[in-house]
């Protein structure tokens, strides 16, 4: 019985890293459930037996790579009192988790609309947790208050940072000091 548990655990795990790799390549949206039997060495009846549907895999898929990853640390953010300076240990801090997970995180940002709902609101529920968290040290309302969210929304973007550092070739120090810019501009 503890060689069948043995092997039951390594063909989930196989199925696990199958997927992990397909999304990191070609993306969720494009990833199905034979070509991860297949890149896996099992067949379409055992993905299912381990993942009865498309959003189980995925969140499985999700679990393991972020298990790989040092994810943006909220905490740090929530110390640094004054607004600029909680902005730039924030964006700081989310360009190098972007940096890490780049290949990742575009073909699953990329591919979000094609996501189980539960998952996307998650991921979106995220995004406004973290913006909330950088705009109130601002205190600012009314119109400078969507100004301002706008700014920092946009500074906190992946496409932002893929755009300045991955496509532009800044360095996360520079697109760090041209966003805060940006986000001190939207201030004024």
């Amino acid at each position: 019985m503890g060689k069948r548990a043995d092997n039951v655990t390594e063909t989930r795990q196989r199925i696990v890293e199958a997927a992990v790799a397909l999304h990191g390549t070609i993306g969720p949206a494009a990833t199905t459930v034979s070509a991860v039997a297949e890149a896996a060495g099992v067949t379409r009846l055992t993905v299912y037996r381990h993942f009865p549907d498309d959003g189980a895999l995925f969140a499985a898929a999700g679990a393991h790579w972020a298990a790989g990853q040092v994810p943006p640390d909220l905490a740090a953010w929530a110390r640094a009192a004054e607004p600029f300076e909680r902005l730039a240990v924030a964006l700081t801090d989310l360009y190098r988790f972007y940096r890490d997970g780049e290949p990742m995180l575009t073909n699953v940002i990329r591919d979000r609309a094609t996501l189980p709902a539960h998952l996307r609101e998650a991921a979106e529920a995220g995004e406004a947790q973290r913006l909330d968290l950088l705009l109130r040290p601002f205190r600012a309302r009314g119109t400078r208050r969507r100004r301002l969210r706008a700014a920092i929304g946009h500074a906190a973007s992946f496409w932002t940072w893929r755009s300045l550092c991955h496509e532009h070739g800044l360095s996360d120090a520079d697109a760090v000091r041209l966003t805060t810019a940006l986000v001190s501009a939207a201030a004024s």
